[in-house]
């Protein structure tokens, strides 16, 4: 309902710390800032973690100490928007990031693991990434049993998507050096 007397505020990062730091958001709270509005996140299931412990270990095992690989973390994509994709590739910083979030000039490719999630992570937080310019999404549809690559984003939409089956293998497109096999993934 709109009301010239009530208008919808959307937060900042900013003041989203800010109610995190005065005790309004729990420390153990999942929730993630997207375009200014605050979003739970749904409980994490077995196969769902299942699904995350494998790709960081693919992840670090394919990539070694070349980059920073986060796992649930919160990266910055604009002033409004701070989502905790599954995964995320980083640039090397020998800090590890401990003065802030990442931005998408950090972020080489990012991985959502969905099982309730896979129609909103497709239609909202993907061409979110796009938007930001974040030049690779991997998302693992597990209901559907395949990974879904999105890359090369121009004017807010990922111009190259290309659907990986059980027995094939992922060729990342920012990541020479990475690749894996869907049934990997999938478990």
């Amino acid at each position: 309902m709109s009301s010239p007397l009530l208008k919808q505020r959307p937060l900042t990062v900013e003041a989203y710390h800010l109610m995190g730091r005065a005790g309004f958001i729990e420390p153990d709270e999942r929730v993630e800032l997207l375009e200014g509005a605050i979003y739970e996140m749904p409980p994490i299931d077995p196969q769902h973690a299942s699904k995350v412990k494998g790709l960081n270990y693919y992840f670090i095992r394919a990539l070694g100490d070349s980059y920073v690989i986060g796992v649930q973390d919160p990266i910055q994509l604009a002033n409004d928007s701070e989502p905790q994709p599954d995964i995320s590739v980083l640039r090397w910083r020998t800090d590890r990031y401990a003065h802030a979030h990442p931005t998408p000039d950090d972020v080489l490719l990012v991985v959502e693991v969905a099982d309730s999630t896979v129609k909103s992570d497709r239609t909202y937080k993907i061409p979110l990434y796009a938007r930001a310019g974040i030049p690779e999404v991997w998302l693992v549809n597990i209901p559907g049993r395949r990974v879904e690559q999105h890359a090369e984003p121009m004017g807010g939409v990922y111009q190259t998507v290309r659907v990986w089956q059980p027995g094939e293998t992922v060729q990342a497109h920012t990541l020479p050096e990475l690749s894996l096999a869907v049934n990997d993934i999938l478990g």
